[in-house]
Formats: structure tokens, sequence, C-alpha cells
């Protein structure tokens, strides 16, 4: 992506440029109108071309007319949100499409996961890949059975090529169980392996979903979630992804919902999560050297409403780009220079003034 032409498009449309942070460099929404009323679960990605998001939208979560949406950077701005799915069943039945997912593999076309079903419980996983940079889809592939795709958070590619998955299920039996697992391919996207961490007695389980993956080096993975126990909790695999320890909680609060994170190139981790036990405001940006310690870099929304389910990556050019659901209504979208970031100890679980 033309940076430079990015950001003159942006001042030619009158974007805030500046935030109260000098690490951010663009606020902005990604659409001042659409022919949904409601938006929620962002996804980021660059492609060869350029930025791509994507999100579910219609009139609201769970009703059958939610589709899957996607606005792409073109000659410097983002193109007006297109449908290109939808829940419609061969009977002509149209169930709700859920929490999209969108990942550039280092070869092969760009791919759009995505759940289709009445509830999170029932639902199943669906894959079109773009061949064009999200320009055209192809038509939707069913992801096996007991395969979900990625649940919320983009997968990661592997030293060897292969692509892993954070994932997870909602059941309603069992108390409502919540379990997290990874989702491995060796083959793009063609077939997969489900992959469990370590089991822990049923009343020492830790109830939790949509993890996120970050890299330690030497073969070391972590990842990082929401769960229902009003704090983030983590995993630890020694072996790429093949293996994983019993989930733990971390010291970060979290209102049970949806979080973000990612390694950049110099080996430094970023988190995006509600760092609040209740609610979906404040809106924050975490940073680690090890991922255990974490340290405050930013609050990208303070003001009430509901700022959630971010998507955080790092393009070629260094800059970090966040997008999340802005009150339901719109997709905010960040451009974040990393090397102006900067951290303060969270003491006690307070984000520091």
């Amino acid at each position: 992506m033309n940076i430079l032409v990015y950001l003159a498009s942006c001042v030619a449309m009158q974007v805030t440029t500046t935030g109260s942070n000098p690490a951010e460099i663009i606020r902005e929404f990604i659409y001042q109108e659409a022919p949904f009323p409601q938006c929620h679960a962002t996804t980021i990605v660059e492609t060869p071309k350029g930025l791509v998001s994507a999100w579910f939208g219609g009139t609201r979560e769970k009703a059958p007319d939610v589709g899957i949406w996607v606005s792409r950077i073109d000659s410097g701005k983002w193109t007006a949100p297109m449908e290109v799915a939808n829940g419609v069943q061969v009977d002509g039945k149209r169930h709700p499409c859920w929490n999209p997912v969108l990942f550039q593999p280092k070869t092969g076309p760009l791919m759009l996961f995505y759940k289709v079903g009445p509830s999170p419980s029932t639902w199943w996983g669906e894959l079109r890949t773009s061949p064009d940079d999200g320009k055209s889809w192809s038509v939707a592939t069913k992801l096996p059975d007991g395969i979900l795709g990625p649940i919320k958070n983009k997968p990661v590619q592997l030293p060897d090529g292969s692509i892993l998955s954070p994932t997870s299920t909602e059941e309603n039996k069992v108390f409502g169980l919540w379990k997290v697992h990874f989702e491995l391919s060796n083959d793009l996207g063609k077939s997969w392996s489900k992959i469990e961490p370590a089991p822990v007695a049923l009343e020492k389980s830790i109830q939790a979903i949509q993890p996120s993956i970050l890299f330690h080096g030497n073969n070391k993975l972590q990842a990082l979630g929401r769960t229902k126990g009003g704090k983030i909790f983590e995993t630890w695999s020694d072996d790429l992804g093949k293996s994983w320890s019993a989930l733990s909680y971390t010291k970060l609060p979290n209102p049970n919902s949806g979080t973000d994170a990612v390694t950049l190139k110099n080996g430094i981790h970023l988190l995006v999560y509600n760092h609040t036990e209740k609610g979906r405001s404040p809106l924050n940006l975490a940073i680690s050297k090890d991922g255990k310690t974490w340290e405050a870099a930013m609050v990208l929304e303070k003001d009430p409403g509901e700022y959630s389910y971010p998507a955080i990556i790092q393009t070629a050019d260094g800059m970090v780009h966040i997008t999340y659901t802005w009150k339901r209504l719109k997709v905010r979208h960040l451009m974040i220079d990393p090397a102006k970031l900067s951290g303060k100890p969270i003491v006690g679980g307070e984000w520091p003034q």
C-alpha cells in the first residue's frame, strides 16, 4: 500500500489524522453510510494490493439478514461496503453469518473464513477465496465437520508454510461449556487437524473462546483471549502449536468481550482489549516484551458506548492497523506507528492515568 497516497486521500476527505497519542497516525471510519443498520466483528488484512477489511452487517446480530461485508483500499480510499457472503441455503432458508476472518497466506489467494448458522452453538464454518485481493470471491466451501476455521482472530502461518487457526466452541450442553482449540492445515486449507490444550478437571477449567496467537521464538507460541472469568486467559506451546498447556488466567481484566493480539517484526507484542471487567468501554492497547508483563500503551476509546471485537495487524511498511466495532454502527480504523509507542506499568490491574 502506498502510504503517502493514502495519507493524502485522508486529508482530502477530512479524516482525523492525529490523535492524543503521538503514535496515532490515522483515525477514520471505513464507511459513513451503509445499507445495514448494525455491524460487528471486524477483521483486517494486507494483500499485495493493499488493505482489505470485513465484518458482519444486518438488522442486528443473529438476524437472518446478517451477511459478510467487505471494503478495501482502492486509489487511496476505502471502497463502499460490498456484501460477499450470506447464509441463504439451498432450500431458500436464510441463516445469519458471523465473525469473518481474512487471511493472506504467503502463496495462494486471499482467504475469507466465516460462520453460518442460527447461533454459536449450532453454526458451521465456510470459506471463500479471492484471486484479485478482495475484488471478487469464489463460491462458498463448507469446512469439514468438526472444523470451524478461525473463530474470530487471524490464523498464523508457521515456518513450514502450514496454517494454524485459533478457534473455539460454545456449547449449550454441559453447563454451556466454552472451549478453546486450534486447527492446523498443511495444504492451504484443503484439510485440517484439530489440536486441544492440555485437559484439566471440569471444576478447574476456564471457559474461554476466541484466542489470538503470538510468536516468542525457539518454537514457542502463546495464545490469549476472552473468558467468562473476568480476566484474559493464556496458553503456551513449545512445539509450534502441536501441543498446548492448560489454560490459565493473566492479570488483565476482561468483560467477556473479544480481544486480538499481534507479534511485531521486532518481537514486541501488542494486545487490543477492553481493560475493564464490565462493559465494552474503554478499548485499550497494551504492549509487552515477553507476553507475560503487559504495560499500558494507548486508550483507543474511552467515551460511553460499545467499542469491541478489535482486529490488529502489522503491514509490510511497519505500521500497525486496528479495526473495531464502533457502537455497533460503524467500523473504526486506526493506523499506529509502533516506534512511537511506550508503555506504563499496570499496577494491581488498574490502567494508569
